[in-house]
C-alpha cells in the first residue's frame, strides 16, 4: 500500500508518496513537469524485487502538489535545500536517493552539499549541456503559462506533454530530432501528465528552467556517495552518451545497460 501525506516546510506542505519498508529510507525525486505519480511504478517494481527500503517519493516544489517554490527564479540548490528540510521534518537523518532527470540534478546537487545525509545516489536521465543548447532550452522548452480565457492552456498543456515522446528537445520537430524507439504514453498517462501540469500552470517551469541552468559536470565531481547510473533503453542519445563521461568524473561511480531497472537497483542498494 502506497500513503499519500504531506510534511510542512518554510513554504507550505509538501506532498510524498509513501511506500513503508524496515530497510534504509530512499528517497525519489521525479522527472519534470510531473509528480511523484509517475515513480509509483518504480516504487512497485523495486519492492518486487526484494528491496526492502522505506520508498519516499516527493513532489519538487511547483510540481505535483507540493506549493510553488519560494524565490521568483529558483536553482536546482534552492530545490536541493528544500529536500534537505523536508529530510529534517521527516527524521532523516540519512538517505539514499534516486533522481530522474530534473530529480537527477536536486539529487545530485543534494549528495553535493550534503555528503552527511546522502549514503548511495541512483541517476537515471542526467546529462549536461553546451552553452548554445542550455540557451536554446531555457528560452524555448518551457515557457511560462498562465489561465486562458478561451481555455487555451489545457490543449497546450495536452501536446505539451505528448510531444515529449515524439522528439526530443520536444520543440525541434525535424527527423533529426524524432524519437523513432519510444512509444507514445497512453490516453490515460497522458491525461494524467496533463493534469500534473495544469495544475501548477503558473509555476511548472521553474524546476524546469532550473534544470537546464544546473551544471552538471562541474557539481557532480563533488558527490563523494557510491553512485549508480541507470541507462534505460530507449534514452535520448545525448542522455545516454552523458552517463559514462559524467561517471568518469566521479570517485565511486558505475554505469548499468538494463531494462530491469528495479533489479539494477536493488542490487546496487544491497551491495
Amino acid at each position: 500500500m502506497i500513503d499519500r501525506d504531506f510534511v510542512s516546510i518554510a513554504e507550505g506542505p509538501v506532498h510524498m508518496r509513501r511506500l513503508r519498508g524496515p530497510g534504509r529510507p530512499l528517497l525519489f525525486f521525479h522527472p519534470s513537469p510531473n509528480s511523484s505519480r509517475g515513480l509509483v511504478p518504480v516504487m512497485e517494481a523495486l519492492r518486487a524485487a526484494g528491496c526492502d527500503a522505506d520508498m519516499i517519493a516527493i513532489d519538487t516544489l511547483g510540481n505535483g502538489d507540493s506549493p510553488p517554490p519560494g524565490p521568483e527564479v529558483p536553482d536546482i540548490a534552492y530545490f536541493a535545500d528544500a529536500m534537505r528540510r523536508v529530510m529534517d521534518a521527516l527524521g532523516l537523518d540519512r538517505a539514499d536517493l534516486y533522481g530522474s532527470h530534473t530529480g537527477a540534478r536536486i539529487a545530485c546537487e543534494l549528495a553535493a552539499t550534503c555528503p552527511d545525509r546522502v549514503d548511495r545516489v541512483i541517476f537515471q536521465g542526467i546529462s549536461d549541456f553546451d552553452p548554445a543548447t542550455r540557451a536554446k532550452r531555457l528560452e524555448a522548452y518551457a515557457p511560462a503559462m498562465e489561465a486562458d480565457d478561451y481555455g487555451r492552456q489545457f490543449v497546450w498543456a495536452f501536446n505539451f506533454v505528448r510531444d515529449q515522446s515524439l522528439h526530443t528537445p520536444y520543440f525541434l520537430r525535424d527527423p533529426e530530432h524524432r524519437l523513432m524507439n519510444r512509444a507514445v504514453p497512453d490516453a490515460a498517462n497522458l491525461h494524467a501528465a496533463a493534469l500534473d501540469v495544469l495544475k501548477n500552470l503558473t509555476c511548472y517551469h521553474k524546476p524546469y528552467r532550473a534544470a537546464f541552468a544546473y551544471p552538471t559536470a562541474e557539481r557532480i565531481r563533488l558527490v563523494m556517495a557510491p553512485t549508480l547510473f541507470i541507462r534505460l533503453p530507449g534514452l535520448p542519445p545525448h542522455i545516454a552518451a552523458a552517463a559514462p563521461e559524467l561517471g568518469a568524473m566521479m570517485a565511486d561511480a558505475r554505469v548499468v545497460d538494463t531494462a530491469d531497472e528495479a533489479s539494477a537497483i536493488t542490487t546496487f542498494l544491497n551491495r
